[in-house]
């Protein structure tokens, strides 16, 4: 992946729950360590897509991650030469 997108989608993540992006890790939990329920995950979802230009977050994908490392993956699976949507995703 691309340094500068692995970057600004975590300043997104930061953004979104009002934290300092050097406090996520790749094991941080939306839930357990960031506190998001099932509409802060959407929100956050809507957010990355909107922000970073042609990526789409299938629905079904988006349930399944649980934290850092997860969105990264996806993230950088969607970073490849004509792949924009996330709608294989195994976790």
């Amino acid at each position: 992946m691309h340094n500068s997108l692995a970057v600004k989608v975590r300043e997104i993540v930061a953004g979104h729950f009002r934290i300092d992006p050097d406090r996520l890790t790749d094991e941080s939990r939306f839930r357990d360590d960031l506190g998001a329920d099932w509409l802060d995950r959407l929100e956050l979802m809507i957010a990355i897509e909107d922000q970073v230009a042609g990526f789409e977050i299938a629905d079904v994908v988006a349930d399944r991650i649980d934290t850092i490392g997860d969105l990264m993956r996806v993230i950088e699976s969607l970073d490849k030469p004509g792949r924009r949507d996330a709608g294989g995703f195994d976790k």
